[in-house]
């Protein structure tokens, strides 16, 4: 079987509202005011296809949020989204490979995020046997190209997949596929499914 699963409330917990905090703190402009004018749009949609660079996306970003911010100020609010690991679907991504079953990462993400976790959080990587990063592969969840990429490079057939992921879009296109996949919606949700399957 292919476990495929997504990184962000799935793997490692995340927070924007911390990525908010920060940047409220080094442009002096309300937490409130950011959260009202933070909204995940095309320019997200193109900055993780890495159709856009990080510097493009923190200057398109700032405009959004009516803040000025130096690059290395957005950069250290951008990264301040992390906020731990889920040991126990860790452990669970490392009881499948070890019974022989394909394991892999399938995450919309992008480069900034990308050089912070991996550093961070070294046993996520080596819980995957690959990682697919949406900013690599020039599309993103949910676009329906993404899944039979990650199918066709793996060799699985999506009755063969399940997948894990926190986002109901995400989750319903992987379903039209054939891809049995579970909406994640805390940090019990791996660890029940799972619970008289391995």
């Amino acid at each position: 079987m292919l476990y495929i699963f997504d990184l962000g409330n799935v793997i490692v917990d995340i927070d924007f509202n911390r990525v908010l905090g920060v940047w409220s703190d080094l442009g002096r402009v309300p937490l409130a005011t950011l959260q009202s004018r933070f909204i995940m749009d095309e320019t997200f949609e193109k900055h993780e296809r890495g159709e856009i660079s990080d510097p493009e996306f923190a200057a398109r970003l700032c405009d959004q949020l009516d803040v000025a911010l130096s690059y290395p100020q957005f950069t250290a609010g951008w990264q301040a989204l992390f906020i731990g690991v889920r040991p126990e679907t860790l452990a669970i991504m490392n009881r499948l490979r070890a019974k022989g079953e394909r394991v892999v990462i399938l995450s919309n993400t992008n480069q900034l995020h990308f050089e912070f976790w991996p550093t961070h959080y070294p046993e996520v990587q080596q819980a995957a046997d690959h990682i697919y990063m949406s900013q690599d592969l020039g599309m993103r969840k949910p676009e329906a190209r993404i899944y039979q990429h990650v199918l066709e490079h793996e060799g699985f057939t999506a009755a063969q997949t399940v997948f894990f992921d926190d986002n109901q879009a995400n989750v319903e296109a992987a379903q039209a596929l054939g891809i049995e996949s579970v909406l994640v919606v805390d940090n019990k949700t791996v660890p029940n499914w799972f619970a008289n399957r391995i």
